[in-house]
């Protein structure tokens, strides 16, 4: 049984971060473009997308594989483990993490994708109808697994500590880190690389999200393409890209002396058991999540001063997720700054989660949250204070951060800036 006392429960913090979205392929890129409002939206240019009633996304750009793995191995494996790779190598790097001196099966793995290599899929589906069977590329089935980011992380690295691949869907970043932090605490791992990775802007899956009238329509303005919050949102934006927390146990980063980026407090996760693709109406199930993870934190609602929100950009998710906000916080609800960066990156998924952790803790670090874009329209049923297209200054002590799935799978974790203590 997870055990949630504080006296004896190994505290988990971060030492590194990495981060690879359509605002830049390394973290100061990122939070320049956060802080400044930057939109990653723009015209797919992966596709033809002239029979398409959404024809844009929020690509990764000018991004070199081989800056991080082998030719070799770049060609063989697809988008979504190279962003993967290149996340987790800038947090081995920040964290200062020298692995050939650490014993590597006390280092893990926990990086989830929402939908994996769906690309490689679709590809190959098309090779073998085009081409016949013997033009399939030898490493189809590797290549396709799911869980092949996190193995591969494991392998390109040495790392022989648990490497497991949290699924569920846009709430797989947090189940990462989470999931990796109770790894830590349960005494499987000293470190741990967690997150979450996704690059499926494909004719196919943009094509399902469409039938589904999740995505926008309003393809050509790209910059209000993704509005969260704003009562003229229309629906949401694919994006792609990974996030990379490097966790430790405080007592390996202390030994090492490694410098302390802010504590992972409390994980909690919930299900609607609902619908296979619609919120629970009252948001109970999201609210849940929240509660679970300030329980899990023994911490209490009026302690948290920053809130990364889900926040899809869509009519029902983002009244919804106020709603739950507002279960959980009450009254207090509306002194707490909210933000969706989802109108810049997109919606990036199984990473979207990660990519917002990331962006809070770098938030923590500058005292400075990044803005709700394209927010100039009240919305009635959205009526909390969403930081609008301006970054705000604020002394960001602890956050909340959000992550909502497709099945009802709900996950938010809490994490504190570091003071040392």
């Amino acid at each position: 049984m997870f055990n949630n006392d504080k006296s004896n429960r190994r505290r988990v913090v971060v030492t590194g971060l990495g981060i690879v979205s359509p605002l830049g392929n390394d973290l100061e890129s990122n939070w320049q473009g956060l802080i400044a409002g930057v939109c990653g939206v723009a015209p797919i240019t992966k596709f033809d997308t002239s029979d398409f009633p959404c024809t844009v996304a929020a690509e990764v750009k000018e991004f070199n594989p081989l800056d991080y793995l082998s030719r070799r191995d770049a060609r063989r494996m697809p988008s979504v483990l190279h962003y993967a790779v290149a996340a987790a190598q800038q947090a081995i790097t920040q964290a200062q993490l020298d692995i050939a001196q650490e014993d590597p099966t006390r280092i893990g793995v926990e990086v989830g994708s929402g939908l994996g290599a769906v690309s490689v899929s679709e590809e190959q589906r098309l090779r073998l109808d085009n081409m016949g069977y013997k033009k399939l590329q030898p490493a189809t089935v590797p290549a396709m697994l799911i869980s092949m980011p996190a193995s591969f992380i494991s392998i390109h690295f040495g790392l022989r500590g648990p490497v497991n691949v949290p699924v569920s869907a846009c709430a797989t970043g947090i189940s990462g880190i989470g999931e990796g932090m109770r790894r830590i605490v349960w005494g499987d791992a000293d470190v741990m690389l967690v997150g979450g990775t996704d690059s499926c802007i494909t004719r196919l899956v943009i094509s399902a999200f469409s039938r589904m009238t999740a995505l926008t329509g309003r393809s050509a303005t790209p910059e209000r393409c993704i509005t969260p919050f704003d009562a003229e949102r229309d629906g949401t934006v694919i994006g792609e890209g990974a996030g990379v927390l490097a966790l430790e146990s405080l007592e390996h980063a202390q030994a090492r002396n490694a410098t302390i980026l802010a504590e992972v407090k409390g994980y909690g996760m919930s299900s609607d058991a609902y619908h296979i693709s619609s919120p629970r109406q009252d948001g109970e199930g999201a609210a849940r999540a929240m509660r679970n993870a300030l329980n899990d934190s023994n911490l209490s609602p009026d302690t948290i001063s920053y809130i990364a929100a889900h926040g899809t950009g869509t009519q029902m998710n983002d009244a919804i997720e106020t709603k739950a906000i507002k279960h959980v916080f009450r009254k207090t609800a509306y002194n707490i700054p909210i933000s969706s960066i989802k109108g810049m990156t997109g919606h990036t998924l199984g990473a979207a989660g990660a990519i917002g952790a990331v962006a809070t803790i770098k938030a923590m670090q500058e005292g400075t949250v990044p803005p709700t874009i394209g927010l100039h329209t009240p919305d009635p049923a959205c009526d909390l204070d969403y930081v609008p297209n301006k970054a705000r200054n604020i002394e960001l002590n602890t956050a909340l951060v959000n992550g909502f799935g497709f099945g009802g799978q709900n996950a938010s974790i809490v994490l504190q800036k570091w003071n040392g203590a």
